[in-house]
C-alpha cells in the first residue's frame, strides 16, 4: 500500500474521544431482562475472561468450543499454524456437523420451540417454523441434493431472497457436507455467473421470483441468463415464491415442492472434520476479481455462537431480528448461524424498512416481541430522516440495539438510543468483516460502557494493533492513529481465498508480517476504545456493502466508449459512501447525458443495482503518475472540495489535468 492511499485521520483521537459522553448500561435494561442478569457479571468479568483468551488461548477456546458446540468426536489439538505461514487450523481431530448443532439438538430437546419467524414482504403472508419442522424440511432437502449428485465437499450456489427456504438450503448443504456459496439476490447475472464458475458449483437453488419492498425480482430469469455460460450446472432447484410463469429448461430445472415430497423427514447428518469447509462467500477484492472467502466448520461456528451469546446477550426465549440479507456475511452469521446455534428464534424479514411505510421495522419488533435488533446505519439514517412520528411502538421486550457494516455517526447513534430504544436498550456498535467471520471489536450487551461512534473494546481472543502505515511498525499506547491489524489468530477467521491462497496471503497476512491486516484505518483513544476510520484500500463501502473500485472500473471499461475509468467513494448522508466515477472517453464527442446513463446501466448489468455510480464525471484524462498509477487520492480530495490540500502534483505525468478535473466537478455541482 502506498502512502498516498492512506486516508488522513479525521481529527485527533484525543479530541474526538474526550468530546463524547460515555453511556453506561441503562437501568431499564436489566428490568426488561428475562433473567435480570447478563451472562457476565460486569466489566471486570469481561476483562478477566479477555485476559485469559489472550494469554491462554488454547485453554480458553478449548473450553468454549466444548461448552457451546456438540462434538461427535472431541478434538485433541485446539490450534495449530500461524499468520506467517497462513496455515491456521482449529479443533483438529474434532468431528461435528453444523446442521446438527443448529437444528437437531434443539429439535430433540423442544421440537415445538419456534426456530424461524418469517415476516414476508406483505405483512399478512408470514409464518412460523418450529425446530421440529425445520429438522424435517432440512432432511427432505438434503435427500433432494444427494439425489442430484451433490457429495461431501461439493459447492452449491444459493441465489435466494430472504425467505425461510434460504435458511433450510444453508442447513441442508451443511447436513450432507456440501459447501454453500450464497450469492446476494441483488447481484446481476454476470456476477452470479462468475461466482458459479469460480466455485465450480454444479447445482443452483433459486426461486421463481423474489419480492422486496412491493417490487418483484426475476430471480429465475437472472439465473437462466447466468447459466448460459455455466455448462457444468446440471440441476436448478426452484422454490415457488410467487407462482409466476417462469422459463423452464426440461431435465435441468426442478420444482422444490415436487422434489421434497419424494423423501423421508429424517436423514442422519454427515460426520465432518472441524477444518472441512463450511461455506464460500464472495467479497470484493481490489483486483476487481471477486474473492471467495472460505470459512471452516468448527472455528466459524464457535465465533458465531460465542458472539451471539455475549455481544447480544442472547438467552433462551429471545426473539432475535437481524435486518441483514443472507447474501452477506451479516445474514450468514446473525440471521442463520448464531441464533440457531443458541436455540432461539430468528426473524427472517423479506421486506425493506420503508415498505409499506417507515414504521415497518418497529411494527415487526413490536408484533414479534423482538429482544435484539441488528441493522446497518444506512437503514437508521433513512428512518431518522423520515421522522420520529414513525416510531410510536411499545417494543416492550427490546433490550439490545445493534449496528453493523460501517461506523455509525454519533447523532444517528443518539437517535437510535433515545427514540428507538427509549433510553432503555443497550447499543452494540459491532466491527467485523466477511473475513473475520464474527465480531472482533464490539461492546458486550449489558456490560460495556459505550461511546457514540466507537466500536469500543476487542472481543475474546482478538489482540488488536495500531500500525504506522508508512513504517509498518506497531504504535503502542493510547491516543494513537494508524491502520488496524490483529496480532494472534482466532477460530472464526477465514482460512483462504478459494483457489487463490497466494492472494489470501498477500491481502491479509503478508502486508505486515506476523499480523492479520484488516484494511481499515483506526484510532485507539485514551481509554483504549477503538474508533474505526474505514477502508484504506480501494474499496467503497455503500450501505455496508463493500464494493471493489477495480470491479466497478472493469464494468465501466467494458463499455465501448470508455478509454479509462477511476472510481472513488465519497461521503454520502444516506448510504455512508456513494460511488463516483471518473471516465475518459475514446471520443470526446460521445460526452452526453445519454452516455452517462448508459454507463450507469452498464454497472447495474455487470454487478448489480447497488453498485451503480451516483455520479459520473467525464474528464479529458485521469491523474496518473509517470508509472501509470491512477492517484485516486486526488480525485477524493477534489470531490470533497479540498483542492487546496492536493499535495505535490508535480509527480503526475500531466499535472495540468488536475485543473480540468476540478472544472468538471465544479460544473457538476452547479447543476
Amino acid at each position: 500500500m502506498s502512502e498516498g492511499d492512506v486516508p488522513p485521520p479525521k481529527g485527533s483521537v484525543v479530541a474526538e474521544a474526550h468530546d463524547v459522553d460515555t453511556y453506561h448500561v441503562p437501568k431499564a435494561f436489566l428490568e426488561k431482562h428475562p433473567k435480570k442478569k447478563t451472562h457476565l457479571n460486569d466489566l471486570d468479568h469481561y476483562k478477566q475472561m479477555y485476559k485469559e483468551s489472550i494469554e491462554n488461548p488454547d485453554e480458553f477456546w478449548g473450553r468454549m468450543a466444548r461448552e457451546m458446540l456438540t462434538w461427535e468426536r472431541d478434538f485433541q489439538t485446539v490450534h495449530a499454524g500461524s499468520f506467517e505461514n497462513g496455515d491456521n487450523a482449529w479443533f483438529l481431530e474434532g468431528k461435528l456437523n453444523a446442521s446438527y448443532n443448529c437444528v437437531d439438538r434443539h429439535a430433540i430437546k423442544d421440537p415445538n420451540r419456534t426456530a424461524i419467524i418469517y415476516e414476508a414482504d406483505d405483512a399478512g403472508d408470514g409464518r412460523k417454523i418450529t425446530y421440529g419442522e425445520l429438522l424435517r424440511e432440512v432432511s427432505r432437502l438434503s435427500y433432494v441434493l444427494k439425489e442430484m449428485g451433490v457429495k461431501k465437499g461439493d459447492t452449491v450456489a444459493l441465489y435466494l431472497p430472504m425467505i425461510p427456504e434460504a435458511l433450510i438450503a444453508f442447513l441442508a448443504c451443511t447436513r450432507i457436507g456440501a459447501v454453500h456459496s450464497v450469492v446476494f439476490a441483488g447481484f446481476s447475472s454476470d456476477s452470479l455467473r462468475d461466482r458459479i464458475i469460480d466455485a465450480e458449483s454444479k447445482v443452483v437453488i433459486t426461486t421463481d421470483e423474489g419480492k422486496r419492498g412491493g417490487k418483484v425480482i426475476g430471480t429465475k430469469k437472472i439465473v437462466d441468463e447466468a447459466l448460459k455460460q455455466c455448462p457444468d450446472v446440471k440441476n436448478v432447484l426452484v422454490y415457488k415464491r410467487t407462482g409466476a410463469e417462469v422459463p423452464w429448461t426440461k431435465g435441468r430445472d426442478q420444482w422444490w415442492h415436487e422434489e421434497v415430497e419424494k423423501w423421508p423427514n429424517y436423514i442422519a447428518p454427515e460426520s465432518m472434520n472441524s477444518e472441512d469447509p463450511l461455506f464460500l462467500l464472495y467479497t470484493s477484492g481490489s483486483t476487481g476479481k471477486p474473492k471467495g472467502v472460505m470459512h471452516t466448520i468448527g472455528g466459524y461456528l464457535i465465533g458465531a455462537a460465542l458472539t451471539g451469546k455475549y455481544v447480544f446477550d442472547i438467552h433462551d426465549g429471545d426473539n432475535f431480528f437481524c435486518g441483514g440479507d443472507v447474501g452477506w456475511i451479516t445474514g450468514h452469521t446473525y440471521v442463520v448461524y448464531a441464533p440457531l446455534l443458541l436455540g432461539v428464534t430468528t426473524v427472517v424479514f423479506e421486506g425493506t424498512p420503508a415498505y409499506p411505510n417507515f414504521s415497518r421495522y418497529w411494527e415487526v419488533v413490536d408484533k414479534h416481541e423482538v429482544t435484539q435488533f441488528y441493522v446497518a446505519p444506512t437503514a437508521l439514517r433513512l428512518l431518522k430522516r423520515a421522522g420520529d412520528e414513525h416510531v410510536q411502538h411499545k417494543m416492550k421486550r427490546l433490550r439490545i440495539l445493534g449496528s453493523v457494516g460501517e461506523p455509525i455517526a454519533a447523532e444517528v447513534w443518539k437517535w437510535y438510543f433515545e427514540v428507538v430504544g427509549k433510553e432503555e436498550a443497550h447499543i452494540v456498535d459491532t466491527y467485523w468483516q466477511t473475513e473475520t467471520g464474527s465480531h472482533v471489536i464490539t461492546p458486550l450487551g449489558g456490560i460495556t460502557p459505550t461511546k457514540p461512534g466507537s466500536a469500543s473494546l476487542p472481543f475474546f481472543g482478538i489482540d488488536p494493533a495500531i500500525i504506522d502505515p508508512v513504517s509498518g511498525e506497531e504504535i503502542h499506547g493510547n491516543d494513537v492513529e494508524g491502520v488496524l491489524a490483529f496480532k494472534q489468530p482466532w477460530p472464526s477467521m477465514a482460512r483462504t481465498v478459494w483457489g487463490a491462497h497466494k492472494r489470501y496471503m498477500d491481502t491479509y497476512l503478508n502486508v505486515y508480517k506476523g499480523y492479520y491486516f484488516t484494511g481499515d484505518g483506526a484510532g485507539r483513544d485514551h481509554e483504549g476504545y477503538y474508533w474505526i476510520r474505514g477502508r484504506v484500500d480501494d474499496v467503497v463501502n455503500v450501505s455496508g456493502h463493500r464494493l471493489s473500485t477495480a470491479e466497478i472500473e472493469a464494468a465501466l471499461i467494458e463499455h465501448n466508449t470508455v478509454a479509462e475509468a477511476a472510481v472513488v467513494g465519497v461521503n454520502d448522508e444516506l448510504t455512508g459512501q456513494a460511488v463516483n466515477a471518473f471516465v475518459a472517453l475514446k471520443d470526446t464527442a460521445e460526452n452526453s447525458d445519454q452516455t452517462k446513463k448508459d454507463l450507469i446501466l452498464q454497472v447495474r448489468k455487470s454487478i448489480g443495482p447497488f453498485a451503480a455510480p451516483k455520479a459520473i464525471h467525464v474528464v479529458p484524462d485521469l491523474p496518473k503518475t509517470r508509472s501509470g498509477k491512477i492517484m485516486r487520492r486526488i480525485l477524493r480530495k477534489i470531490l470533497a472540495g479540498e483542492e487546496d490540500q492536493l499535495g505535490d502534483t508535480s509527480t503526475l505525468s500531466d499535472p495540468s489535468v488536475v485543473d480540468k478535473i476540478i472544472e468538471v466537478v465544479h460544473a457538476a455541482k452547479k447543476k
